[in-house]
């Protein structure tokens, strides 16, 4: 009979322990820059807790930072399943990356002033048919990768910028489906880069596929 000891590493501990990605990042400073908006939050906390979020490695880092706000992130697994991206992306003099199997909102507003954005939603959860992405650029590059048989609703004004639309060298625009995701962009671009191109995942493409 195998007298073993049970494992007695709790599921928590293991959520704790678990690596978080940019997005999660991401999602706890949304959430302090909303504690700070409700008062719960002085603008030194917040610049502090804001270091601490981006700087955290693991999700339960990201407990620590937000622990004594009523949106703040909690010791459960459930908690971090099919995690919902945060439904804006605000960049000044930095760069944000939404890659990978993240889940997408239905909405998402885009503000990026001396930075860079890009959103690959190739390999993206997404739950809704029609997807709106406003996006304002300012001396900035913004890069949104649909899917190769998305149908993109393209609408934008550039001064001093370019707003482009095109497919992958290697991989041909699929003909769309009833199941194909329709992305309404629009792009109020000033001395910037838009860039909505198809094709697939990152992964795929380091690989060559």
């Amino acid at each position: 009979m195998d007298d073993a000891l049970p494992d007695r590493t709790e599921p928590d501990d293991l959520t704790l322990r678990r690596r978080v990605s940019d997005l999660e990042r991401e999602d706890a400073a949304e959430r302090l820059r909303d504690a700070a908006g409700e008062g719960r939050l002085s603008y030194l906390e917040l610049e502090d807790r804001l270091g601490q979020a981006y700087g955290a490695k693991t999700y339960g880092e990201l407990v620590q930072v937000t622990a004594d706000l009523p949106n703040g992130f909690v010791e459960s697994s459930a908690s971090v399943t099919h995690l919902p991206a945060p439904k804006t992306v605000k960049v000044l003099l930095s760069e944000s990356k939404r890659t990978g199997p993240w889940v997408s909102p239905q909405q998402l507003d885009v503000s990026a002033v001396l930075g860079e954005v890009v959103l690959d939603y190739t390999e993206a959860q997404i739950p809704y048919r029609e997807i709106d992405i406003d996006v304002t650029a300012v001396f900035a590059d913004v890069t949104i990768r649909v899917p190769a048989d998305a149908i993109v609703d393209l609408e934008g004004h550039p001064i001093l910028g370019s707003i482009t639309e095109h497919g992958s060298r290697k991989h041909a625009v699929q003909p769309a489906t009833a199941d194909s995701r329709v992305f309404h962009i629009r792009v109020k671009a000033v001395l910037a880069e838009v860039k909505v191109k198809r094709g697939p995942s990152a992964a795929k493409r380091l690989l060559g596929h």
